[in-house]
């Protein structure tokens, strides 16, 4: 039985570091998280990024900071210009 995967962002976390430039290692990234105080290593990045490690809401924001994406990005969330938000 194969694994599933526990997170939306790994894909989108390999995109952003394959688009940056120069492009971001995944030990470069573990670098720029540990500056913010967030601890995953290179093989944790390799984990989300394959979808065998989710991400803590902490964790999900240190990484659009890192990578200069948008958090609702990384989660594949589609904004609309008309959204209601609430106080």
């Amino acid at each position: 039985m194969g694994q599933t995967t526990q997170n939306l962002v790994g894909e989108r976390v390999k995109e952003a570091r394959a688009a940056a430039i120069p492009p971001l290692t995944q030990e470069g990234l573990s670098k720029k998280l540990s500056k913010l105080g967030v601890s995953i290593d290179r093989a944790g990045v390799a984990k989300i990024e394959t979808g065998i490690r989710g991400v803590l809401d902490f964790e999900l924001v240190a990484l659009a900071k890192s990578l200069g994406v948008k958090v609702t990005w990384l989660l594949g969330i589609k904004e609309k210009p008309d959204a209601c938000v609430l106080p």
